[in-house]
C-alpha cells in the first residue's frame, strides 16, 4: 500500500523550496547591478520582474509552509529535484522578457541548460544579448556548476540534520570535509580562487588581442565560468571559436581540466598530496580514455583528410575531445562540421567522450569516469577468479583518495547508476530518430544533453519540435542530478496521487 504524504511533509518540502527560491532571486540583483552598470534599462527592468516573482513565490511558500523540523532522506531529495525545476522556471523569467528567446519553453530550456551546466542553448541573436542577461546565463551556469543546493548549505541552510539530505540528494556522495557545510564552503572557495585565475588570463590574452578593456573583462569572466564548471555557454554565438586564438584555448583547456577534478581530489591537492594525482583511479583512468578515445577521433579524421596539420588537429579534434570528455562543451568547430566533415568514426570517439564524463562529486556530468574505472577493475576481478581454484579469495582494492575495497554493494550501485545512464542516452536517441532525425545524430544529441556537456551536431535549434525540447530538458535535468532525488520526487507525486 503507497502512503500519502500528509501535511507536515508538505509543509516541510516547501519550507525549504522557498528559501531556494528566495535566494534565488536574491541572486538576480547580481545582473540587475551590471544592467545598472551599463545603462540597460529593458534589461534592468527585466530582473527587477523576475526578482520580484521569486522573492514574493519565495515568502509565500516560507509563511505558508512555516515549520521548524529538519528534513529526513525523503524530504531532501525531494526538495533538490523539486527546486530544480523551480529554479528552471523562475530563472527562465528574464530570459523570456529580454524577446530573445521565441517561446518561454525556450527559454526554461536554457535555464535548465544552465544550471545543468550542459551549455545546449535555444537563444536567437546571442551576439546581440544585453550584458546583464549573458551575466545571467553564465551566473546560472556558474551556481549549477557547484549546485544549486551548495547556494544554499552555504547561505541559506542551517543544521547539520538538513544538510546531509539535500548534499547526497545533489548527486554528490563524496563529503570532503567530515562537515557537509564547511564540505559546501571549502567548494566555494576552490570554485572562486580558480575562476579569478581564469578570468584574470583569459582577460589579459582576449585585451592583448585588442579586445577593449571591460569587454575583455566581461569576456574573461563568462568564459571562465563555463569553463570551470564545465559549462559551455559562450557570449558569442560562435563559442570559443570567436576568439580564434591558441593562448585562448588553451586557458579554456587547463580551466576544463581542472573543473573535471573531484572536489576531494582538489583537497588532497591543497593539502600537498601531489602524488595523489598519479595514484587516484579517476585522474589514471580519465587518462587511458581520453587517449584512447582521441586516438580513435584522429584516426577517423585523418582517415578522411579533415585536419592534415598537427595543430590543426590538437586545436580542432583534440580540444572537441577535452571539450567533451570534461563535459564541457565548449567548440572551436561550427556545429554543421560534425555533420558534414566528422566521419562517423570520429563524432562515435567523441561521442563516448560524452557518454563517460569526468570526475565524481565535480562540476561535470556523464557516468563518471570512476564507475567506468570501478566497471574495468571489477571485470579484471571476474577473469582473475575464472583462472584461479574455487578455494582462492579474491579481494581488489582501488585508491580513490584512501584504498577502497570493490565489495558487491560498491559494485551494485555502480552497476545501477551506469545502466540508469545507458537508458535516459536511449531515451533521448529514439525521440530524435521518431522525429525523423538519423541515428548517430540523434544519439550524439542525446548523449551530450543527458551528460550535460552541451557541444551540439546542429539538431539544437528554437525551430525543433517542442516534445524533443521537453525530452532534452528531461535529461539534462534527471543527468545532472543523477536520478535518485528524481525518482524520490516522481514517487512522492505518485503517492499524492494515487496514495492511502
Amino acid at each position: 500500500m503507497i502512503l500519502r504524504p500528509q501535511v507536515q511533509d508538505i509543509k516541510i518540502v516547501g519550507q525549504y523550496s522557498g528559501r531556494i527560491i528566495l535566494g534565488l532571486g536574491l541572486l538576480m540583483l547580481i545582473p540587475l547591478l551590471v544592467a545598472v552598470c551599463f545603462g540597460e534599462t529593458a534589461a534592468a527592468l527585466d530582473f527587477v520582474i523576475g526578482a520580484s516573482f521569486c522573492l514574493s513565490a519565495g515568502y509565500v511558500l516560507i509563511i505558508l509552509c512555516f515549520t521548524r523540523k529538519e528534513l529526513t532522506w525523503k524530504h531532501g531529495m525531494v526538495v533538490v529535484s523539486l527546486s530544480w525545476l523551480l529554479a528552471m522556471f523562475f530563472g527562465a523569467i528574464p530570459l523570456y522578457l529580454s524577446r530573445h528567446w521565441a517561446s518561454f519553453l525556450d527559454a526554461c530550456f536554457d535555464a535548465m541548460s544552465g544550471f545543468a551546466t550542459t551549455g545546449l542553448t535555444l537563444v536567437q541573436d546571442l551576439d546581440h544579448l544585453s550584458h546583464a542577461h549573458n551575466m545571467w546565463r553564465h551566473l546560472t551556469m556558474y551556481i549549477g556548476g557547484q549546485g544549486i543546493m551548495i547556494v544554499a548549505l552555504t547561505f541559506l541552510i542551517r543544521g547539520a540534520g538538513s544538510a546531509l539530505p539535500i548534499y547526497i540528494g545533489e548527486a554528490r556522495d563524496e563529503k570532503v570535509l567530515p562537515n557537509v557545510v564547511q564540505t559546501a564552503r571549502f567548494i566555494w572557495l576552490v570554485s572562486l580562487v580558480y575562476l579569478l585565475m581564469g578570468t584574470l588570463a583569459l582577460s589579459f590574452t582576449a585585451f592583448s588581442c585588442g579586445m577593449p578593456g571591460p569587454k575583455s573583462f566581461l569576456h574573461g569572466l563568462w568564459v571562465a565560468m563555463a569553463a570551470w564548471d564545465t559549462g559551455g555557454f559562450a557570449p558569442q554565438s560562435q563559442n570559443i571559436l570567436y576568439y580564434h586564438n591558441f593562448t585562448f584555448e588553451l586557458i579554456t583547456i587547463s580551466l576544463m581540466l581542472l573543473g573535471s577534478l573531484n572536489f576531494r581530489l582538489h583537497y588532497a591537492l591543497w593539502a600537498g598530496k601531489r602524488k595523489e594525482i598519479f595514484r587516484n583511479i579517476e585522474t589514471v583512468s580519465f587518462f587511458i580514455s581520453a587517449m584512447l578515445l582521441f586516438s580513435l577521433t584522429a584516426w577517423g579524421l585523418t582517415c578522411g583528410g579533415v585536419y592534415p596539420g598537427a595543430l590543426s588537429l590538437f586545436r580542432k579534434g583534440f580540444y572537441q575531445v577535452i571539450s567533451a570528455h570534461t563535459g564541457t562543451g565548449y567548440m572551436t568547430i561550427h556545429p554543421q562540421q560534425f555533420v558534414r566533415h566528422w566521419s562517423s568514426l570520429s563524432l562515435m570517439g567523441v561521442t563516448l567522450c560524452m557518454a563517460i564524463g569526468a570526475g565524481a562529486c565535480s562540476t561535470a556530468g556523464g557516468i563518471k569516469i570512476l564507475r567506468i574505472g570501478i566497471i574495468f577493475r571489477t571485470l579484471l576481478q571476474d577473469i582473475k577468479r575464472t583462472m584461479l581454484p574455487r578455494s582462492a579469495v579474491v579481494m581488489d582494492k582501488i585508491h580513490h583518495i584512501k584504498d577502497v575495497v570493490l565489495g558487491e554493494k560498491v559494485i551494485r550501485q555502480v552497476a545501477l547508476i551506469t545502466l540508469a545512464y545507458i537508458f535516459l542516452y536511449l531515451l533521448g536517441t529514439l525521440v530524435g530518430i521518431s522525429l525523423g532525425y538519423p541515428l548517430r545524430l540523434a544519439l550524439f544529441e542525446s548523449v551530450s544533453a543527458g551528460a550535460n556537456v552541451g557541444l551540439s551536431c546542429g539538431i539544437t535549434q528554437p525551430s525543433m519540435p517542442a516534445v524533443l525540447k521537453l525530452t532534452y530538458i528531461f535529461q539534462m535535468w534527471a543527468g545532472r542530478l543523477e536520478f535518485v532525488s528524481v525518482f524520490a520526487l516522481l514517487g512522492t507525486v505518485i503517492a499524492l496521487v494515487r496514495g492511502r
